[in-house]
């Protein structure tokens, strides 16, 4: 009985038509390397450092990206306090008992054309079989900062 080999892995290599390499893009891979670094650093760091990381983080951002993360970053702390700051593959996440409850991706990150406000599993916004779990935010309106506020009051309780 003869067994069958599988095909060779073409994974990590330039594709067979020549179109160029199929893995991870530099981006992705530098937030590969910026989340194994906070991993490591983790245990030494207390929770003030954690905040002022994700501050220094900030700060470094594009203008366009920098206003809508320290606004959004001004918002989670002052509508859910008992959420954490801390950097996870290079972006601001806000954590509650140590699980993502939402975070925000510059739209430079992954050179996208708008910025993310996300939320993950640990956020209470299920609303029957059928909700969002990420919104794109080109600017903070008063209208966008009053969406924002009651989804992250939503997530938290």
């Amino acid at each position: 009985m003869a067994t069958k080999k599988s095909a060779p892995s073409t994974k990590g290599k330039a594709s067979a038509k020549g179109k160029g390499y199929e893995g991870f893009s530099a981006e992705e891979r530098a937030a590969m390397k910026e989340h194994a670094e906070e991993l490591k650093a983790a245990p030494r760091r207390g929770k003030a450092d954690a905040e002022a990381k994700v501050l220094e983080k900030i700060a470094e951002l594009p203008d366009a990206d920098r206003v809508l993360a320290e606004r959004i970053h001004a918002l989670v702390k002052a509508n859910a306090p008992e959420l954490a700051p801390k950097l996870w593959y290079g972006m601001p996440t806000y954590t509650k008992n140590g699980k993502n409850v939402c975070f925000f991706q510059a739209a430079d990150k992954f050179k996208s054309r708008y910025a993310t406000l996300g939320f993950d599993d640990a956020a209470n916004l299920d609303d029957g079989s059928l909700w969002p779990t990420s919104f794109a935010v080109t600017k903070l309106t008063a209208a966008n900062e009053k969406t924002i506020i009651e989804l992250i009051k939503k997530a938290v309780s």
